[in-house]
C-alpha cells in the first residue's frame, strides 16, 4: 500500500500547490487520479516518484517510510514513472531501453511479445534509436513497453494519453484493461479521459491542492456524470465542507 500523509508542496516561487494532502492507494488496483489542469495531480505524481521532493510530510511504500529516497532509491523498491513527454535517449535502442527496464537480456520473440501489446512490430523497431526520428506517439508506446517489461509493484503514468492520435489512444486503452485483468501491482494514472476512467477500480478527484473526491470508479462516474463533470465535483465537495 501507498501512504501519503500531509503532503505540502510549493512551486519554487512561493505558489502552494499541494496543501496536506492526505491519500492511500490500495494494493493491486487500476487507480485514477483526475481533476482540472493546475489543480496538483501531476505535483503529485512526481512527488510519488520522488522527481520533486515535498516541503512537508510523509510517503509509506508497505510499510517503509520512503519520504527521503531519490527516484533512484525508490525505483529500486518498485516504483516507475511514465511521463507525460517521454525522453528521448539517442544512442539507446529500443532494444536495450527495454532490456535495461526488465533487467536482463530478451530474445526477439519476448521484445516482440511486449512491443505488440503496444501495438509496434519489434523487427522494425528494436534496432532503432530513440531519437527525433520517432513520433511522439511511438515515444509513448516505446515508454510504456518499457514499463511492462519492468513489472514494477507500483507504476505511475502521467497522463498517457497526451500527445498520441486516436489508434494509439484506443490501443492504450486495451493495454491498460490487459494490464488491470492481470495486475500483480498497483497501477496509478493521472488522467481526465473519461475512457480510461471508466475503466478505473478506483477514481481520486484533486483539485486546489487536495482531495476533493474519493472511491470506487461506478459510485465516482455517477457522480462526476450527476455533477457536470469534474468542476462540479469539486464545487459540490466545497458547499460539503462549509
Amino acid at each position: 500500500m501507498l501512504k501519503l500523509e500531509n503532503i505540502s508542496w510549493d512551486t519554487p516561487s512561493g505558489t502552494e500547490v499541494l496543501k496536506n494532502l492526505d491519500l492511500e492507494i490500495p494494493d493491486g488496483k487500476l487507480v485514477v487520479i483526475t481533476g482540472p489542469n493546475g489543480g496538483g495531480k501531476t505535483t503529485l505524481a512526481k512527488i510519488i516518484a520522488g522527481i520533486y521532493t515535498q516541503k512537508t510530510g510523509k510517503i509509506l511504500l508497505n510499510g517503509e517510510d520512503i519520504t527521503s529516497l531519490d527516484i533512484t532509491e525508490r525505483a529500486k523498491r518498485g516504483i516507475s514513472f511514465a511521463f507525460q513527454q517521454p525522453v528521448r535517449f539517442k544512442g539507446i535502442t529500443v532494444r536495450r531501453l527495454i532490456e535495461l527496464a526488465s533487467g536482463t537480456a530478451m530474445k526477439e520473440h519476448d521484445l516482440c511479445e511486449i512491443l505488440s501489446k503496444v501495438g509496434l512490430c519489434a523487427r522494425e523497431y528494436i534496432n532503432r534509436e530513440i531519437d527525433s526520428t520517432l513520433s511522439g506517439g511511438e515515444i509513448k508506446r516505446i515508454e510504456i513497453a518499457s514499463v511492462l517489461a519492468r513489472q514494477s509493484d507500483l507504476t505511475v503514468f502521467d497522463e498517457p494519453e497526451a500527445g498520441i492520435d486516436l489508434w494509439s489512444f484506443s490501443n492504450l486503452i486495451n493495454v491498460f484493461q490487459d494490464m488491470r485483468k492481470d495486475i500483480k501491482g498497483t497501477l496509478i494514472i493521472i488522467s481526465h479521459q473519461e475512457r480510461i476512467l471508466e475503466i478505473a477500480d478506483e477514481i481520486v478527484v484533486v483539485a486546489d491542492g487536495g482531495i476533493k473526491a474519493k472511491g470506487p470508479a461506478d459510485e465516482m462516474m455517477t457522480i462526476l456524470m450527476n455533477s457536470n463533470g469534474i468542476s462540479g465535483v469539486c464545487s459540490k465537495q466545497e458547499e460539503l465542507l462549509k
